[in-house]
């Protein structure tokens, strides 16, 4: 069954002290207008940008199990990302090369999961609409 139109997903990930207490949230809307609650996680310790992984690596997991539930094979699933990370939408886009170590299996494990769908667009959106769609 084809999809007519994106998944978006809406991340954002965080730290208290960075480095410091992890967490992160996500929104996905399946359709135009159907927005899913919004998901929040604690990740234990880590940098900002290891939640920011972390938020969208959660997100990707959901969108893969909402295109289960929904009988949709992914590889049919085009999906929007949206965050206020540039750091890790350029580099998954491959515009940023990823030098930090810790970040290399996080990058690593998102590019494994983004690869799965039809076709993937990252979004930059500023900070203020990312905390309106997720409620924080």
């Amino acid at each position: 069954m084809p999809r007519t139109s994106p998944v978006v997903l809406t991340f954002d990930g965080g730290s208290l002290g960075n480095p410091g207490r992890a967490y992160g949230s996500f929104r996905l809307s399946p359709a135009p207008g159907k927005n899913l609650p919004p998901r929040r996680l604690e990740f234990g310790h880590g940098t900002n940008n290891q939640a920011e992984y972390r938020a969208l690596i959660a997100g990707l997991e959901g969108v893969l199990a909402w295109a289960r539930k929904s009988k949709f094979d992914p590889r049919s699933v085009e999906v929007e990302l949206r965050g206020d990370s540039q750091l890790v939408l350029n580099q998954l886009s491959g515009e940023w090369k990823v030098k930090d170590p810790d970040l290399r299996r996080l990058h690593s494990r998102a590019r494994s999961l983004i690869d799965r769908f039809g076709r993937v667009e990252f979004e930059y959106q500023p900070r203020r609409i990312i905390v309106r769609t997720l409620g924080h």
